[in-house]
């Protein structure tokens, strides 16, 4: 391999361990072929992990600052880094991808002995159209591990306490070093006496079996704010499962579906609905009370109107998410009633007036033609 690996790694000569570990971090996280998809990315990501490899040794780097690469080509490793020294490698991709459970993310959480945090949990909620609407308060029941009252989360019986695991003392991992004629290698291992725990529990508490943590059934109240809709996702703080060896509890996820309504639909802040007036409202006007989410109100139908008219009641829509001083309209299609049977009394004053009108009359009795002319000339 050329090239000089303090420049591989954008530092001194006399930078220490720690300078040197963060720059190998910050590329790391830039070259690793998982991320970086360009032509010679993961060569550069071999190479600089090579200089890290080499660098972060003591006695490899001694031997590399006086003999060069001559140095070091048989007595490192030969393409394997023990990553412990930094938290493990799954630690880089944590902090790439913001701390998200992936695989690499869950093995280094996995060798960690510390408190672990609590998983996130979810829930479907479904809404009447109106509380969807207004929000207001729920009453919700959930089912999520919490933290051991007996034992305190320790999984130990009262009055004993988990020791350090003897196998790995208390690391929750193994390792095992391996010389080849290539190089020297070290292979690391969830350890298999405490499964990575890093601790062992000798007498385990009655009450949760050594877990540290029981499921428990659980009612809360939630506020629901106006204006929420199908897959608004609203978030409980600290009432996921609780987390292992005292550490902090997940959080929960209330995932909302809303029902359907007899009377009205939704189109994002405005409320739709229809009213069906007779063929004589529509030609005279009329005023008419209407069901609203509001309660009832009256709409005034102007004389003329035609089928289809869509009218508008300003401020009586969807409370805006989050400013729920802000609301939609409600829109009402107006359906004409054109009646397929009129009896003689209504046929004789239909055909008078379309004998004033002019229209002509056809068909069956004539009520079809003076209907036609009226709403389409």
């Amino acid at each position: 391999m050329a090239g000089d690996y303090y420049e591989m790694l954008g530092v001194s000569r006399d930078a220490d361990k720690e300078e040197i570990k963060r720059a190998y971090r910050r590329l790391a996280r830039k070259y690793h072929p998982d991320v970086n998809k360009e032509e010679g990315a993961e060569e550069r990501f071999k190479e600089i992990n090579r200089a890290y490899e080499v660098l972060s040794e003591p006695e490899l780097r001694a031997r590399y600052d006086r003999f060069g690469e001559a140095g070091v080509s048989s007595g490192a490793g030969a393409g394997f880094q023990d990553f412990t020294d930094m938290g493990g490698f799954a630690d880089i991709f944590e902090s790439f991808f913001g701390g998200f459970g992936g695989a690499a993310a869950q093995t280094g959480r996995s060798r960690r002995s510390g408190p672990v945090r609590g998983d996130d949990l979810r829930l479907d909620l479904k809404l009447d159209f109106r509380e969807a609407i207004f929000g207001g308060e729920k009453e919700i029941r959930i089912n999520h591990l919490e933290t051991c009252e007996v034992c305190r989360g320790t999984g130990a019986k009262p009055g004993t306490r988990p020791r350090a695991c003897p196998t790995c003392n208390g690391s929750g991992q193994v390792r095992r070093a391996t010389r080849t004629p290539f190089g020297s290698f070290t292979q690391v291992s969830v350890c298999p006496t405490c499964n990575g725990a890093g601790q062992i529990i000798e007498e385990k508490c009655e009450t949760c079996g050594g877990k540290g943590q029981k499921q428990e059934a659980k009612k809360l109240k939630i506020t629901i704010p106006a204006g929420v809709d199908n897959g608004t996702r609203l978030r409980v703080s600290g009432e996921g499962d609780a987390g292992a060896r005292g550490g902090p509890p997940g959080d929960l996820y209330v995932y909302l579906f809303v029902k359907e309504d007899a009377q009205f639909q939704r189109d994002g802040i405005n409320i739709l609905s229809d009213i069906k007036i007779s063929y004589l409202q529509a030609i005279l006007g009329c005023r008419l009370p209407v069901e609203t989410v509001d309660g009832e109100v009256e709409l005034t139908v102007p004389p003329g109107t035609q089928p289809g008219t869509v009218m508008t009641l300003e401020d009586r829509g969807v409370p805006r998410l989050g400013n729920p001083v802000s609301r939609g309209d409600h829109l009402i299609t107006v359906l004409v009633d054109i009646p397929t049977k009129v009896n003689a009394e209504e046929r004789e004053l239909l055909e008078k007036l379309a004998k004033i009108r002019g229209d002509r009359l056809g068909g069956k009795g004539g009520v079809e033609g003076f209907l036609g002319g009226l709403f389409h000339k």
